[in-house]
């Protein structure tokens, strides 16, 4: 079944059909890409530079950056629950055990004393969990970041730089409204022992 040129005319138009052709290729001009990309580069080169020159100017960090993990050594019970959970193993934890003087007659109470704190930075990986598992609030980030080391063996640092680093913590920040709760009601019984000791 032949087909007449008016029907191909009806199916194909006559640009596409010359665009099909294998004898006619497209003309296109070369050099357009570079000229787009030259515009980009054009465009970017008249704004002004973003990047700092970091040992003279210093960019503030973020509120929430991980920076160094700071001890406050009066609140560390040596539960070793942060050493415990620490995927590194790159916390280190000596302490002993103290007895207190017994008052009237009870027997004395034994508490934890630390000993010593370390933390190895070559092997951390600032994950927080330590931060985060600590009951007693004694491990904090600190905002500072540029504590490096010529040695890497000088990179586990001691109880002393950890407490100094304390001055580095952010202050918390101050609770949402609502956040602090209903007032504490006193119990009938401490009300009753109050107007006793009033009158």
């Amino acid at each position: 079944m032949a087909v007449s040129e008016s029907q191909v005319d009806e199916l194909i138009p006559r640009k596409e059909l010359n665009t099909l052709s294998p004898g006619r290729a497209k003309r296109t001009t070369y050099g357009i890409g570079l000229l787009k990309g030259l515009r980009i580069t054009m465009r970017h080169l008249l704004k002004p530079a973003i990047t700092i020159q970091y040992p003279d100017e210093i960019d503030p960090l973020p509120a929430r950056s991980r920076g160094i993990i700071a001890l406050k050594e009066e609140n560390c019970t040596v539960c070793m629950l942060c050493a415990r959970e620490c995927p590194d193993w790159c916390i280190y934890i000596e302490g002993h055990k103290e007895a207190r003087e017994s008052v009237a007659g009870k027997r004395a109470k034994k508490f934890n004393v630390l000993d010593r704190f370390a933390i190895d930075y070559a092997l951390c990986m600032y994950c927080g969990i330590c931060v985060e598992v600590c009951p007693y609030d004694a491990l904090f980030w600190g905002q500072l970041d540029n504590y490096s080391e010529h040695d890497v063996t000088q990179l586990t640092h001691e109880m002393d730089q950890l407490k100094d680093w304390m001055y580095h913590v952010p202050p918390p920040e101050e609770l949402e409204v609502g956040a602090m709760g209903p007032p504490v009601k006193p119990s009938p019984g401490a009300s009753d022992a109050g107007e006793k000791a009033g009158s």
